[in-house]
């Protein structure tokens, strides 16, 4: 797959700040312009380049006559007209277009400062053809970061000179411009996007990412690394383009491939069914809450784990091939393509649970107190109760309020109302 064609210039383009041709840059273009056969064209933003084929016919033809000369007897020309052969081999055998101009007969000298009047586009090129190498989701995800396939060149560098951010899951990823056309990238958290960098924490090796997701701000275990718990604090200050791409996959490992998979329309999906239907050992049990009589229960599932409270990716997967789920899989930037090992490990617990039988209890509860019971368990399922604060009485789930509801209508035993939750069992 190639990139997108250089984006046209528009007259209403930005003026690209001043940019240094490298001469890493230039030896690059030149290679690539000598690499090109006689229909080939180099085609950047902007400007064209090729071979002249009068230019490369005369060289041809100064090689011939190199080689008669050699085997004349006259062997002690010989030296000084291979060197004739030589300029001519490097003079004139270059040609650009830049808009509906043709130049001819151009040669190295000439090719560069074409080059440097068009630095901006010799840079791009190069950054992405060599500095970045490969196609695939590296080079994929660093192009979106700039927007290289819906802008101009123009346009893209200058944004890129006063910073351009894009988020990804609970990353904020920055692209900065050089004044040599280089790119350097800060990632944070996107909650500190306004915090000093001399504020942050800073690292520059991406490994160090594996400390941050560990755990979050309260030094629990994270155990989904796509949960919306990534804490701040840190800083990625001044990165290459691979030592960014490392640090957002080692945040999130595998999303910018399942990304970029979607993108190029390669995305294997493995849906709930043929996912449960694969488990063995102590999550095979999981394959016994699937009995063809509806799928309303994989619902509860997505809405309980891939809810973007939950998880950040988008789920792609549904029921079946067939089968929709009705809850929305949410808002990421990338997919989940199959339900994941914490989703089959609290299906495992559920399938248990609903194997139970339900039961009619009769407890006495005042209106007031009903809704305080909703809202506790909201409080609880949001994950929100560290939000309220003791004072606040007034909400439902407020810690003095829950305590005064258990003290009031629990047991000397913990049961709510005096009622045994089996009273065949005798609890």
């Amino acid at each position: 797959m190639a990139d997108s064609a250089p984006a046209a210039a528009a007259d209403d383009d930005p003026v690209a700040p001043a940019i240094e041709l490298s001469a890493a840059a230039f030896d690059a273009l030149l290679a690539a312009a000598e690499s090109l056969g006689p229909d080939e064209r180099l085609r950047l933003e902007g400007v064209t380049v090729g071979l002249d084929a009068a230019g490369t016919d005369d060289a041809e033809n100064a090689d011939s006559a190199n080689a008669g000369t050699a085997n004349t007897a006259d062997t002690a020309n010989t030296a000084d007209t291979a060197n004739t052969a030589n300029t001519a081999d490097a003079d004139g055998r270059f040609m650009v277009e830049i808009g509906d101009e043709r130049r001819t007969g151009l040669d190295d000298r000439d090719l560069h400062e074409v080059a440097a009047d068009h630095a901006a586009a010799v840079t791009d090129w190069y950054v992405f053809e060599h500095v970045v190498g490969e196609f695939g989701p590296r080079r994929a995800f660093l192009r979106w970061l700039e927007d290289a396939d819906g802008e101009t060149v123009a346009r893209r560098y200058a944004a890129l000179a006063d910073g351009v951010a894009r988020e990804w899951g609970q990353l904020r990823v920055t692209v900065r411009l050089t004044d040599r056309g280089e790119r350097r990238y800060e990632v944070r958290h996107v909650d500190d996007a306004d915090v000093p960098r001399t504020d942050l924490t800073a690292y520059d090796d991406p490994l160090d990412a594996r400390e941050i997701v560990r755990s979050d701000e309260r030094g629990r275990y994270r155990p989904l690394k796509t949960a919306p718990t990534l804490r701040r604090g840190w800083v990625f200050a001044d990165l290459g383009p691979t030592d960014a791409y490392e640090t957002v996959e080692t945040v999130y490992p595998a999303t910018v491939a399942n990304w970029y998979r979607e993108r190029e329309g390669d995305l294997d999906v493995n849906h709930w069914r043929e996912t449960m239907e694969r488990q063995s050992g102590i999550y095979g049990v999981v394959k016994t809450w699937d009995r063809g009589e509806s799928y309303h229960h994989v619902n509860w599932v997505a809405e309980a784990c891939c809810d973007d409270s939950q998880c950040l990716k988008r789920r792609e997967w549904e029921y079946d091939d067939e089968t929709d789920l009705d809850v929305d899989g949410g808002d990421g930037a990338f997919p989940c393509r199959e339900p994941c090992s914490l989703v089959v490990s609290a299906a495992r617990k559920w399938t248990r649970l609903e194997s139970e039988q339900s039961r009619t209890y009769e407890f006495e509860l005042t209106p007031s107190e009903k809704a305080q019971v909703e809202a506790v368990i909201d409080a609880v399922a949001d994950g929100r109760t560290d939000e309220i604060r003791e004072a606040d009485t007034k909400d439902d789930a407020n810690r003095y309020r829950t305590r005064f509801l258990r003290a009031k209508r629990f047991d000397d035993d913990g049961t709510l109302g005096g009622v045994p939750t089996d009273p065949d069992g005798g609890e």
